[in-house]
């Protein structure tokens, strides 16, 4: 049984995510719903629950204050907020969870399974790298935060070479040599990169840094050469976007 907190300061979220979490996760007992960051603090440290499903926009203090009233996050955290382009982007590139509002139970039961299995819980650096790159536009975030089987591992956004799909995880290919193995599929990774503009995906299975492709030879999709002298194939369909960049 995951034993779970809900702090929200709308009643009507609370009792929405309440009633799914009942419905279609009924290994989830809900422990306390708390309408304000303060009782939230409290009951966290009274009930110690496995999961707190945080509202990042509340009146006097926000998600990532509330957790900053913690020495140690012994616990994992599902964000929950309404659109927030940035707020969504900066989770993402946390690797942290986070629930849309209305939520959808497909999400939902997806968010309860990854905490089933997350083997370490969230580390003070992933919520430190949050709150900072919420202050900032997205443009601005220099480091992405790449889930592995151990936690987490940061990286920056420019010394990213190729990214290379197999199946549910990812190949990140560095400057330098080095390849950090992603938890998360190429599609999700790409989602993350997608307001970089020099980001692309070229293959199925490939995605680029265009400043890092140093030639490209022709052929019926053709092939790209990187800076690392990787070769890394193009597909037909995709061949006309990549020209584009060129």
């Amino acid at each position: 049984m995951i034993r779970a907190v809900i702090i929200d300061d709308e009643s009507h979220c609370i009792d929405t995510l309440s009633m799914l979490l009942e419905e279609y996760c009924p290994d989830v007992q809900i422990l306390e719903k708390c309408k304000s960051p303060e009782s939230g603090i409290e009951a966290i440290k009274k009930t110690k629950p496995d999961v707190v499903f945080l509202d990042i926009q509340m009146p006097g203090m926000t998600g990532f204050q509330l957790l900053e009233q913690f020495s140690e996050i012994q616990f994992a955290v599902v964000f929950t907020t309404s659109f927030d382009e940035y707020a969504i982007k900066a989770i993402h590139f946390s690797a942290l969870d986070y629930l849309l509002k209305p939520v959808a139970p497909k999400e939902l039961i997806a968010a309860v399974h990854r905490v089933k299995q997350r083997k370490k819980l969230p580390m003070s650096e992933q919520f430190e790298m949050l709150q900072s790159n919420y202050q900032h536009s997205v443009k601005a975030f220099q480091q992405l935060a790449i889930p592995t089987v151990e936690g987490f591992e940061l990286v920056r956004i420019d010394r990213i070479v190729f990214l290379q799909a197999d199946d549910n995880y990812t190949h990140v290919f560095l400057k330098d040599k080095k390849k950090v193995t992603a938890s998360r599929t190429l599609k999700e990774v790409e989602e993350h990169l997608q307001d970089f503009a020099n980001f692309v995906r070229v293959h199925h299975s490939f995605m680029v840094n265009i400043n890092e492709v140093t030639k490209y030879v022709r052929g019926e999709g053709g092939y790209l050469v990187m800076s690392d002298g990787t070769t890394v194939n193009v597909s037909r369909s995709r061949k006309e976007a990549l020209l584009k960049f060129f």
